[in-house]
């Protein structure tokens, strides 16, 4: 069974002044805080070790969630002084995470994906030395970014790749499969950026992906948190929206 970490560090400077008082994935949806609906999410697929990183307001999230058992996974927790970026946060946590593919996930979006759907990808990843390093979970572009970020290459006989260019773009959905094995050297304790490293590995064509056309919502100000809250509330209710 592979890794997973949840991505829980960031300030959420969009999400002020909400964020400025509660960390921004303990903020509530459908009264569950949106990194609870990722954890149970992670184990339904059978995930029981999850790191997650933490910097601001860090200890009212460890308090929260304390070692996870609650929501019947175990949690390590990697403190940063400051937000690492995302490379930065994952090479940090490495310690944390048993060597081989990891599920990485942010904790501030909410989606339906079935992260058993990742669980092949990871154990082809480890038995295949061949197959890509990084698979990447894509979505139809959003509003607020039109331009999306990479193309998905589909071919006849072959798994789906991402490129930089070729075809319309989709969206990172901020779920993906990694192998360790690529953080492992970088420095800990640094900041880093995910971007620059996933180009350079999408240039060495090293990238899969997927689409996913089901419910994905990146959560990122308050009037978001408010219409995904309401649309959820209604769900619970019996009302779906």
């Amino acid at each position: 069974m592979p890794g997973a970490m949840i991505l829980a560090a960031g300030r959420g400077e969009r999400m002020r002044p909400l964020s400025d008082g509660t960390p921004k994935p303990l903020l509530a949806v459908g009264g569950t805080p949106l990194i609870v609906w990722q954890i149970r999410a992670l184990a339904r697929a059978g995930i029981a070790d999850i790191a997650i990183n933490v910097s601001h307001l860090a200890d009212r999230l460890i308090d929260a969630l304390g070692d996870g058992r609650a929501h019947g996974v175990r949690i390590g927790w990697s403190r940063e002084a400051e937000p690492l970026e995302t490379a930065g946060g994952i090479a940090t946590a490495m310690p944390l995470i048993a060597e081989g593919p990891a599920i990485i996930v942010s904790g501030d979006i909410w989606t339906t994906y079935d992260y058993s759907r990742l669980l092949p990808i990871a154990d082809a990843m480890a038995r295949d030395a061949s197959a890509p390093r990084v698979h990447l979970v894509m979505v139809p572009n959003p509003a607020y970014h039109p331009r999306g970020d990479f193309v998905l290459v589909r071919e006849p006989q072959r798994p789906a790749r991402i490129a930089t260019s070729g075809g319309p773009t989709l969206t990172y959905g901020n779920i993906g499969v990694f192998d360790t094995a690529l953080f492992r050297e970088l420095p800990r304790g640094r900041k880093l950026k995910l971007l620059p490293l996933l180009l350079d590995w999408i240039a060495q064509g090293r990238v899969g992906g997927e689409l996913h056309e089901g419910r994905w919502e990146n959560v990122g100000t308050p009037d978001d948190l408010k219409r995904l809250d309401a649309a959820l509330t209604g769900a619970v209710e019996g009302e779906p929206r």
